[in-house]
């Protein structure tokens, strides 16, 4: 199907090639949905929420009670994701997978796995089991989605302190230093840089996960809506529905998926470049370009959902332009 796409692509009434990187994406969707002219008529951003333990190591500039007042600000529509996803179409999924807010609000799915993880500088993060049932939340999502039409899913997340937990999973998966991979997150200066560098330095001292068993290192240094998003992938990879993968926690997630099931990888595609560095590693690992450089760290599936409009202008350009064929021209 991506060779018949290819031969559309190229019979369109411009020069082969011309529309660039909007060539290869239609022709990567056409792969994806089995279809010359697929459709991303049906978007949805999945924001998985949940709090960290290691946030008692002062990793962020703010503190862990943020997670909760955010949850609350998507479901109230005035969070930056919530104002891009109106623009573009939309529909936001918030999903309590772990974070430490009593009680359920009005408008979130909780889904609960536990109230935040352990703190993984003292020991494992949470229990394989644990991070096995945050990930079939993820499926279960993508399921409901997938009976509601959806084609499309833009990874999202909300929590204080997780990229501590990506760039530690970076480290692992990768083989990277920690030196090329520890950001700046919600903007913390240099001395807190080394000090959150040397945090992920004891976590994976302590608890020595396994780089061949991707579950074991996401029970041990990752975080439950990691383990969401996780399933997100695994469930759409299923069902050959879109993933389109936003910033460094989301592509940390993405990495997991594909090294537990590596066909996982077809069905991804990267929104945007982040200004944390672990997330053009984790892409380059993923054999993933990004659609978009915004110098973008916000997270909430924000870039994602940005580079949803790029798609679909995929989609369209294939099946709403003339061929050659149209103008009395043959393909020769």
């Amino acid at each position: 199907m991506m060779q018949a796409a290819r031969e559309r692509w190229d019979f369109l009434t411009k020069p082969p090639g011309s529309l660039g990187k909007l060539e290869e994406i239609g022709i990567r969707l056409a792969g994806i949905q089995g279809t010359v002219f697929p459709k991303l008529e049906q978007r949805a951003v999945v924001v998985m929420c949940g709090d960290h333990g290691v946030t008692a190591e002062g990793v962020s500039a703010f503190p862990q009670e943020v997670t909760g007042l955010m949850i609350q600000n998507f479901v109230n529509g005035k969070a930056a994701v919530n104002v891009l996803a109106r623009q573009v179409g939309c529909a936001v999924h918030v999903v309590d997978v772990g974070s430490r807010v009593e009680g359920e609000l009005p408008g979130v799915r909780s889904k609960k796995v536990r109230a935040g993880t352990a703190n993984f500088a003292q020991g494992p993060a949470m229990t394989p089991e644990e991070a096995q049932r945050a990930i079939a939340v993820g499926i279960e999502m993508v399921e409901e989605l997938h009976q509601q039409g959806v084609q499309a899913v833009a990874l999202g997340e909300m929590g204080i302190g997780n990229t501590t937990p990506s760039a530690a999973l970076a480290a692992v998966l990768t083989g990277r230093p920690l030196a090329e991979l520890v950001g700046r997150g919600t903007g913390i200066d240099d001395e807190k840089v080394l000090h959150k560098t040397r945090v992920i330095e004891q976590a994976l001292a302590v608890n020595r996960p396994n780089a061949l068993d991707p579950l074991d290192v996401l029970a041990k240094v990752g975080g439950l809506e990691i383990a969401g998003l996780v399933g997100v992938v695994l469930g759409a990879y299923q069902r050959k529905m879109v993933v389109v993968v936003d910033g460094v926690i989301a592509a940390a997630a993405a990495l997991v998926a594909c090294r537990m099931e590596s066909g996982a990888q077809e069905v991804l595609f990267a929104s945007h470049l982040s200004q944390e560095p672990a997330h053009r590693v984790l892409l380059q690992e993923m054999g993933l370009e990004p659609i978009l450089m915004l110098d973008m760290r916000l997270g909430e599936g924000t870039g994602a959902v940005l580079a949803l409009p790029i798609l679909e202008a995929s989609c369209r350009l294939v099946a709403e332009m003339a061929t050659f064929a149209d103008l009395g021209l043959d393909n020769t």
